[in-house]
């Protein structure tokens, strides 16, 4: 099994929401407005309703409601919507996957999890636009629904990972390459911003500790991953501290990070997991 390969074949298969391909057309045009950008939306209820929900979700916590889009775009900024918008798009591509081999719930909420706790690391760093962690997090893993697609069979040989054997480890033994380069490759034949693909692209290289995104991408997958298998993995078990040491942050400041994000967790997953998207 060919990652290149599979990648060019699944950019084919799942294709982004027409309003979500425009939308980035709109944001690649130098000339276009925020008015523009509102007015892509609105042409699409599902990707409105998606955006007017994370708006108002605790991924944001305004004190006050909003219900237009050009209010959200305002609050959240043209460059945030856009990448919500994409996460919304590529989430929604994998729509139709059947949970087969796989919890799909449990694994959206890794998905969830770790972009929660890329973005709040992202911003405790003060980082621009730590929405693009965010969807970084959200969307590392999605190569295993393409192999979902493909080979169930194998989905279901790289789900045996245990203390011995990482995920990681267990799929480059299985495949040849793992989930996270097969989705950075698949995100970026989709034209998605090299600032989303390149974090997901270095998840498990060892060199990497003098970028800051990935640096807390490592970090906020290894905590995902544990804080979703406790049953694999007690507390803090994958840890690697020169991460967190790296990023200046105390065994209490990875407490505090997951405190919130797992409240967030409750009510973001249900933005996110195509299962719960409402159908126009």
């Amino acid at each position: 099994m060919n990652v290149q390969d599979l990648a060019a074949e699944a950019a084919d298969v799942f294709v982004l929401p027409e309003a979500v391909t425009r939308l980035k057309e709109c944001m690649d045009d130098q000339a276009s407005s925020i008015d523009d950008v509102a007015e892509v939306i609105s042409f699409d209820p599902g990707l409105t309703t998606q955006l007017l929900k994370v708006a108002n979700s605790a991924l944001y916590r305004f004190p006050n409601k909003i219900e237009t889009i050009s209010k959200a775009l305002q609050v959240v900024g043209t460059r945030s919507a856009y990448d919500l918008a994409l996460a919304y798009g590529v989430t929604h591509a994998f729509s139709d996957i059947e949970a087969k081999n796989i919890d799909l719930d449990k694994f959206w909420e890794q998905s969830v999890s770790c972009g929660l706790l890329a973005k709040y690391f992202a911003e405790y760093k003060r980082i621009r636009e730590p929405e693009r962690l965010f969807v970084a997090g959200l969307l590392h893993n999605i190569g295993e629904l393409v192999v979902l697609a493909k080979s169930p069979e194998m989905v279901s040989r790289c789900q045996e990972f245990n203390t011995r054997v990482s995920p990681a480890e267990l799929q480059h033994a299985v495949l040849g390459f793992t989930y996270n380069e097969l989705s950075a490759l698949l995100i970026e034949k989709w034209g998605i911003p090299a600032s989303i693909h390149n974090p997901i692209a270095g998840l498990h290289r060892d060199n990497i500790t003098g970028d800051m995104d990935n640096t807390i991408m490592q970090l906020s997958y290894l905590l995902a991953l544990d804080n979703v298998h406790p049953d694999i993995y007690p507390g803090y078990s994958n840890l690697d501290e020169s991460l967190h040491q790296v990023l200046d942050l105390s065994r209490n400041d990875l407490e505090d990070a997951l405190d919130v994000t797992n409240l967030q967790c409750i009510s973001v997953i249900g933005l996110f997991n195509p299962s719960s998207f409402v159908l126009y």
